[in-house]
């Protein structure tokens, strides 16, 4: 795979033993500590070098990659979906609670501030993605976007991978469904409409709190409240189908919110909506242990007793974090609230179902002109 630098990167921080760097209030990982694959163990201690931005962060670093395939095939039993796209590795919204932060390590980078500092971008996403969705071994099936990273983070406003992307499943009129925290979405609404007209198309916004501070601490550069649901509202005006989704919940720090997150989308023009439970996997668990001290020090233990609770006496424990059914009196709880709080409100409904029928394969020369 091969890679590219998008702009020559500021140097690293050594790594060392010692206490986590404190960060300004634009990240969310309070330390870098080493991944789980790592035979030493390392975390990154202030040296004294100038190699932050202007909010007392480290910068963010975009490093440019050519994969061979875009399109990733899912097998789980815990998604509704066996396949997605992922135009960035990374995330510099930085939401503390990010189930995705551990995939870093797989590239012997931290799940912690490398997670949301050093990104890595695919730029021929559009040209991959015109060659699989060509193929003719192909078989359509709706594709999810924004499941893992978000596709409107910050680095998208200049690289415009989701533009190409989706003029190229409108080309297809191929199905989709897209997650985002962001405003930028609605940079796109000249093709989210005319894909939405012909069903193939839906969005979710994903709002966690109406509290423009607490939203500010667990997701320092996502879209505040306020824009998120303004977002909401310039997607149903423009007739996109799009929905809330309030995720996720956290006992103790957000859950309080959950009808009002949910009658605010609900004014902007949400039409459907979802939720999850917090999950804290693998190194997710002592970053978002270390946020709850660093930011919420009185609420601390009171979330970890309830996340614990709801996993069996463990920060995570899938089996019960994501049963069918909930398993505990909070959880149940929670889902109790959600469920009478949509139908209330007419959010009770299923999304709306994308139109399969019309996929076709264009042209291939007046796709590759499209390409140029």
């Amino acid at each position: 795979m091969a890679r590219a630098a998008l702009k020559t990167p500021a140097p690293r921080r050594p790594a060392s033993e010692g206490k986590p760097p404190l960060t300004g209030d634009g990240r969310g990982a309070q330390s870098n500590a080493s991944g789980r694959y790592e035979r030493q163990s390392k975390e990154a201690a202030d040296d004294g070098w100038d190699l932050s931005d202007p909010a007392g962060d480290p910068r963010t670093e975009v490093t440019l990659e050519t994969p061979r395939r875009i399109i990733n095939y899912v097998d789980s039993p815990f998604v509704g979906f066996d396949r997605s796209i992922n135009p960035i590795r990374g995330c510099e919204h930085g939401c503390i609670y990010c189930f995705a932060r551990p995939t870093h390590a797989y590239y012997g980078l931290s799940p912690g501030l490398d997670f949301e500092t050093r990104l890595f971008a695919k730029p021929n996403a559009a040209v991959l993605l015109r060659r699989e969705l060509s193929a003719k071994s192909y078989s359509m099936k709706h594709i999810a976007i924004g499941t893992n990273t978000d596709p409107y983070q910050p680095a998208e406003k200049r690289l415009k991978l989701m533009r190409g992307v989706l003029q190229t499943l409108l080309d297809f009129r191929h199905p989709v469904s897209v997650l985002t925290k962001s405003a930028l979405i609605v940079r796109d609404l000249d093709l989210l409409k005319p894909m939405a007209e012909i069903g193939v198309v839906k969005a979710m916004l994903s709002v966690t709190s109406l509290d423009p501070k607490l939203a500010r601490a667990m997701e320092p550069r996502a879209a505040s409240p306020r824009r998120r649901l303004e977002t909401i509202a310039r997607l149903a005006e423009a007739g996109v189908p799009v929905g809330v989704m309030t995720a996720p919940m956290i006992p103790g720090l957000n859950d309080e919110e959950l009808e009002a997150l949910l009658e605010a989308a609900k004014k902007a023009g949400a039409q459907f909506a979802g939720f999850t439970i917090v999950r804290l996997p693998l190194e997710v668990s002592t970053l978002f242990r270390e946020w709850l001290e660093a930011k919420y020090p009185m609420r601390a233990g009171k979330v970890m007793r309830a996340i614990r609770e709801m996993n069996a006496g463990r920060d995570y424990d899938p089996q019960w974090s994501r049963a069918r059914e909930p398993r505990t009196v909070h959880a149940r709880l929670i889902a109790e609230r959600f469920s009478k709080a949509t139908r209330r409100l007419g959010l009770d409904k299923a999304p709306p179902a994308l139109n399969h029928g019309l996929f076709r394969r264009p042209d291939a020369g007046s796709a590759q002109l499209k390409l140029l």
